[in-house]
């Protein structure tokens, strides 16, 4: 197996596009199609300001790593979840992506959640789960809500985050398999902003995991290899699973899956359905003034004062 560009002995081989490539020209095809990827959606620019929302994980760090290289005006910021019952997940994920930023001079913002309202993710899932054994739910909420949070407060032009093709494909199928019209009309790798919220990227929407996960290695990133103690089981995994399973019969299937859904998508296949301007504008939480769909507290606010 050799490197498509040079013809030196190949470290990877990406069979879904037919090419091999040493280790040198395979950071490199990495940086160009993440370089493409932002000039093909318009997605932002080096005079930008960027949010990265990392986790400690391969995607986020190699999305930071390859903006950094790329030149463009990237900070961080990592939420400390407070999820370290039978591991130190999170002490051990926040320790890497302090090093990762450190030994880069890069900018991050570290937020703890339970020294700022008081409990932490599984705390606050406890106090909240209503039968359900997982905290799944109130961390998916604190994060959107912190990370568009921090991006409007610091006057931040975008939000990066790392999702990968693995992760658009395996939510496009949960979508499709509950048609919900709401998600397939905005599952789209370039997020406008709209009132109250900060517009929002995915360069790393092209990539497979195993191809972010190969980037760490060969740049040396350090990175949490474990995955989230309440991961295991998840429907998104599952759905991975899945998904995968399909791609080892048909190579590049998950490409054509998730680039499928964009045309249809272009070609007005699902509509989206926004609230309008007018609408957000009209309910703002009583406490933090962000937009919310009820009238009173959004549900952050009624998650963090319960």
């Amino acid at each position: 197996m050799k490197c498509k560009k040079c013809g030196q002995k190949a470290v990877i081989n990406l069979q879904h596009h037919n090419i091999s490539f040493c280790k040198d020209h395979f950071l490199e095809w990495m940086q160009l199609q993440t370089e493409r990827a932002i000039q093909k959606f318009h997605m932002f620019s080096k005079q930008e300001r960027l949010l990265v929302a990392v986790s400690g994980g391969k995607d986020s760090l190699s999305l930071w790593d390859i903006l950094w290289q790329l030149g463009y005006q990237a900070d961080g910021l990592y939420l400390d979840l407070g999820i370290n019952e039978d591991n130190n997940y999170s002490t051990d994920s926040a320790a890497i992506t302090r090093r990762f930023a450190e030994q880069r001079g890069l900018h991050l913002t570290i937020i703890d959640i339970k020294g700022q309202y008081g409990e932490n993710i599984p705390e606050m899932g406890a106090r909240t789960k209503r039968g359900h054994t997982k905290p799944c739910s109130q961390c998916g909420l604190v994060k959107r809500y912190l990370l568009n949070k921090l991006a409007l407060d610091g006057k931040y032009d975008m939000i990066a985050t790392a999702h990968n093709l693995d992760d658009e494909a395996a939510f496009l199928f949960a979508n499709i398999t509950h048609w919900s019209m709401d998600y397939l009309g905005r599952q789209y790798p370039l997020l406008p902003a709209t009132t109250g919220f900060a517009r929002k990227a995915k360069p790393f929407y092209q990539f497979y995991e195993r191809e972010t996960a190969a980037y760490a290695i060969l740049r040396g990133i350090e990175y949490i290899y474990t995955e989230c103690p309440y991961s295991d089981g998840s429907k998104q995994l599952r759905n991975k699973r899945y998904l995968n399973m399909m791609e080892d019969e048909q190579p590049g299937f998950k490409t054509q899956f998730y680039l499928g859904y964009l045309r249809a998508l272009k070609a007005g296949a699902f509509p989206q359905h926004q609230e309008t301007a007018q609408n957000l504008e009209e309910k703002r939480c009583e406490q933090c003034g962000q937009p919310t769909q009820s009238n009173g507290l959004c549900t952050f606010c009624r998650l963090v004062n319960n």
